[in-house]
């Protein structure tokens, strides 16, 4: 056996009975959209890649993983798998791996992704002494890979499903290929998804084989209600055994999988995670500040303009330029979420954002990722202070409804419509 995974429980069937690994969730953001994909921010009761009960600063994972290894002798393996991916949230990720491997120099690091950044960081993780990646390929052919995401952003340009797969292909081949030129040992991760890729899996698996790729794991898809590939099935076991074999002819498989939470710890099987972070949440928060006083309670908003509305597409970030949202989440002091709120129909021009000034009367303010100078103006006008940024929603709204503003989320603020980009203000948000 390779010494490399003999204490790994992901690539050793065995070492998953004596070795316990731990997910650090310092990634929240996630610049691949895959259409079966749903991450959820807090769901304690699922266990699949994207579900996380808490996202961890770099400091604090380190604190987390220091007791976590204390009540967990057999722990070998600190990886990060998001909940979104780790180079969308390079400097998070990055920095807690340093800290962890300055701090505990023994425990193997891993890392999962998409791949899309994979290349601009392979270097990193060598010098960081990355033993493990795990990279997630479900097609070699962009043609398929257009039907398996959504959208695809590439620093700044958003591009759609075609161009995205085929940038994200390139992307991956290339990353993989550096892993395995820095001696990094690689597992590649294939979703089976019935009548999209399962036929073309295979070719997956002879593709991986070429670049030196080390294991393959072949994931049977797991839908849930809020998917965004509505009408997909998930493969029978005949299919998923169809699959693995057809692959395995090509690499070795990975038959033990448990489908990890990016907050998962302790043996496959046992996951303790979110039981460890809400203790760990709990024991934190009762130790005294060491520094300053705690703040007292947050002043109230007018009570005439409670809530605060966001534009998001997946629930905890916010990710959404207000052109392209057709509701609004609306939250109150907590926050709590109050109401997911329909906006006005596109088209209309100033007529549509002034409908939703109106719309939005109860709300102090309005977060988005992106908008355009017409609606921008429009909507302060009507006394809604609107808020470009991006990354959690739950630090925008912790700092919104304290009074002030979360200065490091804001994003530079947008021309005025028609000066940076072909709207006319004609109501399209752009």
């Amino acid at each position: 056996m390779n010494g490399l995974w003999k204490d790994h429980p992901c690539f050793s069937p065995q070492a998953r009975h004596t070795s316990a690994r731990v997910h650090l969730p310092v990634a929240p953001r996630c610049n691949v959209q895959c259409r079966f994909c749903d991450r959820k921010f807090d769901c304690t009761n699922e266990s699949r890649p994207g579900v996380t009960s808490r996202v961890l600063a770099p400091e604090e994972a380190l604190d987390y993983l220091a007791r976590v290894r204390a009540k967990l002798p057999q722990l070998a393996v600190v990886g990060i798998a998001g909940p979104g991916d780790p180079f969308a949230n390079a400097g998070e990720t990055l920095e807690t791996l340093r800290l962890v491997r300055s701090a505990h120099p023994d425990l193997r690091l891993c890392v999962a992704t998409n791949g899309l950044e994979l290349p601009a960081y392979a270097a990193d993780l060598a010098e960081l002494r990355v033993s493990h990646v795990t990279v997630t390929v479900n097609a070699v052919d962009p043609s398929i890979g257009s039907l398996v995401y959504a959208w695809v952003r590439d620093g700044k340009r958003s591009l759609d499903s075609a161009e995205g797969a085929g940038l994200l292909l390139q992307r991956q081949l290339d990353g993989i290929a550096q892993l395995k030129a820095r001696g990094i040992t690689v597992k590649v991760n294939t979703l089976i998804l019935p009548g999209i890729n399962d036929a073309h899996i295979p070719l997956v698996a002879e593709r991986m084989k070429a670049l030196g790729v080390d294991i393959m794991n072949c994931m049977p898809l797991q839908l849930n209600a809020q998917a965004l590939a509505r009408g997909w099935r998930e493969p029978t076991e005949t299919e998923v055994e169809k699959a693995k074999a057809r692959a395995s002819a090509q690499l070795p498989q990975m038959n033990h999988c448990t489908r990890c939470r990016a907050d998962a710890a302790g043996l496959l099987g046992q996951d303790q995670g979110p039981e460890l972070l809400a203790q760990w949440a709990s024991e934190t928060a009762a130790e005294p500040a060491c520094c300053a006083a705690r703040p007292g309670p947050p002043p109230a908003l007018d009570p005439a303009r409670p809530h605060i509305a966001v534009a998001t597409r997946e629930g905890f970030l916010v990710s959404a330029h207000l052109g392209e949202v057709r509701s609004l989440r609306i939250y109150g002091p907590g926050p709590v979420l109050v109401e997911e709120r329909p906006t006005p129909p596109p088209g209309g021009g100033m007529a549509r954002w002034a409908a939703l000034a109106d719309t939005l009367k109860d709300c102090a303010a309005l977060v988005v990722n992106g908008v355009g100078g017409t609606p921008l103006s429009t909507l302060e006008s009507g006394g809604l202070k609107v808020h470009v940024m991006e990354g959690l929603i739950s630090e925008a709204l912790a700092a919104l409804f304290a009074g002030g503003a979360p200065g490091h989320l804001e994003k530079r603020r947008p021309f005025k419509c028609g000066e940076s980009c072909a709207g006319a203000g004609n109501g399209c948000g752009a």
